[in-house]
C-alpha cells in the first residue's frame, strides 16, 4: 500500500506538516526573527528552545515557562517583566494576536519571551523531551457540544505528550469557567495517573476573597477579569509530572 500523503496525515503524525498559510500575518511575523516561530518553523528547534532567546544572560539558571492560549500575552508579558532570568513561551493558533503579541513584547524590550504559533495538540513535537519546567493553560475552548467534545485539549493523548514535554516535577497549572469541560478533565485526568499527580483541585478559585474583583493581570486573565465580575466561579488544577 502507498504510503499516505503528507498533506492527509493526521495532525498528530511525527510526519504532518502545516500547509502553507494565506494569512497576511503569517508573512508578518516572519519580519521578526528571534521574537515569533510559526507552523514548521517551530519543531526544527524542538530541545533547543533556551538556545533560541535573543538575551542569553544567566542561561543556566532559567526556568523555561510556557503558557498555552496566551492571546496577545498580556499574562505571559507580565511574567517575563517581572522574572528576567526565566524564559517564557507564549502559544496562541491565531497568526494576528501573535503578531500582536511580538509588538508588544519589542515594545517593552523583551528578550526572555518568544511568541509561538502552531497547534499545541502536537506539543511533543514543538518541545524536546523534559524541556519544560511550567505549563499554563487558562481558559481553553470549552468545545461545549457533544459533536465537538473530540477537538478539547485537554485530554488524555495531550496529557501524555505534555508529560513528555515537561520535566519531572513540573507543574501544569489548568483555569477554566466551564462545568462540564472542568468534569471532563477530571475524568481524563484519571486515565493518566501514572504520569500525573492532581495536587489540588478546586471549583472555586476565588472562594473566600472578597475584594477578587481587585485582582490584576498577571494574576488573573483579561477573561478571568470579566468572570468574576459575573460572578463566575472559576475551576483550576494543579497537575504535577511525576
Amino acid at each position: 500500500m502507498d504510503p499516505k500523503p503528507i498533506s492527509k496525515l493526521p495532525l498528530v503524525h511525527p510526519d504532518y506538516r502545516y500547509p502553507a498559510a494565506k494569512n497576511p500575518y503569517a508573512l508578518k511575523l516572519k519580519e521578526h526573527p528571534g521574537w515569533a516561530y510559526s507552523d514548521n518553523d517551530i519543531e526544527e528547534f524542538a530541545g533547543h528552545w533556551r538556545d533560541k532567546f535573543l538575551d542569553l544572560n544567566h542561561k543556566s539558571t532559567r526556568k523555561l515557562i510556557v503558557e498555552i492560549g496566551c492571546n496577545t500575552g498580556h499574562v505571559v508579558r507580565e511574567w517575563a517583566l517581572a522574572n528576567p532570568k526565566n524564559a517564557y513561551i507564549g502559544i496562541d493558533w491565531k497568526f494576528k494576536i501573535i503578531h500582536r503579541g511580538v509588538e508588544k513584547a519589542q515594545d517593552k524590550g523583551l528578550k526572555n519571551l518568544i511568541f509561538m504559533r502552531g497547534n499545541v495538540d502536537r506539543i511533543r513535537y514543538m518541545f524536546g523531551a523534559e524541556e519544560i519546567d511550567e505549563i499554563h493553560m487558562y481558559f481553553p475552548d470549552p468545545w461545549p457540544k457533544k459533536s465537538q467534545r473530540k477537538n478539547r485539549t485537554i485530554q488524555a493523548r495531550f496529557l501524555k505528550d505534555a508529560a513528555f514535554a515537561l520535566k519531572p516535577n513540573g507543574l501544569f497549572f489548568i483555569k477554566t469557567d466551564h462545568d462540564a469541560y472542568f468534569e471532563w478533565m477530571l475524568e481524563e485526568f484519571n486515565k493518566v495517573e501514572d504520569i500525573w499527580t492532581v495536587e489540588k483541585v478546586t471549583h472555586d478559585l476565588h472562594a473566600g476573597n472578597s475584594d477578587a474583583h481587585k485582582l490584576e493581570i498577571p494574576t488573573v486573565t483579561l477573561f478571568e477579569k470579566l468572570f468574576i465580575k459575573d460572578g463566575i466561579p472559576i475551576k483550576a488544577a494543579w497537575l504535577r509530572r511525576k
